[in-house]
């Protein structure tokens, strides 16, 4: 059963997470099963930016990336290369390393 280890987040998960996933997951899915409170603005429909995370360890490992997600992810905040979608993030074989970025660009709470 792989694992995902969350980076400490000082508002979501100030002490980091290691977490049990199912092999299929996303990790948002697996996130806010045990209590971190990923945004989801969309709910999980892949048309906001706001469960934009950095996967630090095994981003070769999930599932590509469509032209949709990579359109979005293009208007997130703190975009790198290893930049994925949470909700879109799905879990293969191998363990991760997850960050969640300092902010998010959320244009429902932002009033726009």
């Amino acid at each position: 059963m792989p694992q995902i280890i969350f980076l400490p987040h000082a508002e979501l998960c100030p002490d980091g997470a290691a977490l049990k996933a199912e092999k299929g997951e996303t990790v948002l899915d697996v996130a806010l099963r045990n209590g971190i409170s990923i945004e989801h603005a969309c709910e999980k429909s892949c048309a906001c930016t706001t469960c934009h995370i950095i996967v630090r360890e095994g981003f070769r490992s999930l599932n590509e990336s469509d032209e949709l997600e990579e359109d979005m992810l293009d208007k997130a905040w703190g975009l790198e290369p290893e930049s994925r979608l949470g909700c879109q993030a799905r879990i293969a074989d191998e363990d991760l390393v997850v960050e969640i970025p300092k902010y998010t660009v959320n244009m429902v709470s932002e009033g726009h």
